[in-house]
This record gives structure tokens, sequence and C-alpha cells, in this order.
């Protein structure tokens, strides 16, 4: 969870490198919020308006820590925009040195809440 609040923190700092578990622990999160407001949205009957205003709260953030995990390939962001090659980018593993988007995350302390 302090992954998830970790990236929320960082609304919008599209500059830097984030960590593999950053990434997918903040998608993690993000699927299963959004799990459960699909849920609550049926039960309640809303139409998918909760769900929806949580996929639009979190749209920058998840943009920004993307953007970040390409910077850790020593990729850049647009490289998002690659359907198949942003997912093995995001998959790899990252630079163990600093490159020209910042230092090695695995060097800092993990992050406390």
């Amino acid at each position: 969870m302090n992954w998830y609040i970790k990236v929320l923190k960082n609304y919008a700092v599209f500059g830097g490198r984030a960590r593999r578990q950053e990434y997918w622990m903040f998608f993690l999160f993000s699927v299963i919020i959004s799990v459960v407001l699909g849920i609550v949205d049926g039960v309640i009957g809303s139409h998918g308006i909760i769900g929806q205003l949580y996929s639009l709260a979190v749209l920058v953030p998840s943009i920004a820590v993307g953007v970040r995990r390409m910077h850790d390939t020593n990729h850049s962001g647009w490289f998002l925009l690659i359907p198949i090659y942003n997912l093995i980018l995001a998959i790899q593993e990252g630079q163990p040195v600093e490159n020209g988007y910042g230092s090695n995350p695995k060097a800092e302390p993990p992050p406390i809440v």
C-alpha cells in the first residue's frame, strides 16, 4: 500500500525513475480498487459512475508512474505509446546505475508513509 500512496503523492512527477515494484504495486492496487468500485457500482446501481470517477482521478498518476518506469529502463516516456514494447519495458529490470533520467531508485530506501 505504501507504493500506491507514494505514486499518488508524486501525482504529476514525470521526471526521475520508478522501480518495477512501485509500478506494479500501483497497478495491482488500482485493479483491486477498480474491481471493488465496480461491485459497489453494481450494487447501488450507479451505472459505473464511481468507477469512472476513480479512473479519471488516477489517470495522471498512472501516466506519470509509467513514464518514470520507462525512464528506469533508460527509455523516453513516449515508449508508453508503443503497445507491446511498453509492457516488455515495464517488466524488464531497470538499469542498476545512474542513467540520464536520475539515480537508481533501488539504491534509495523504501517509502515510509
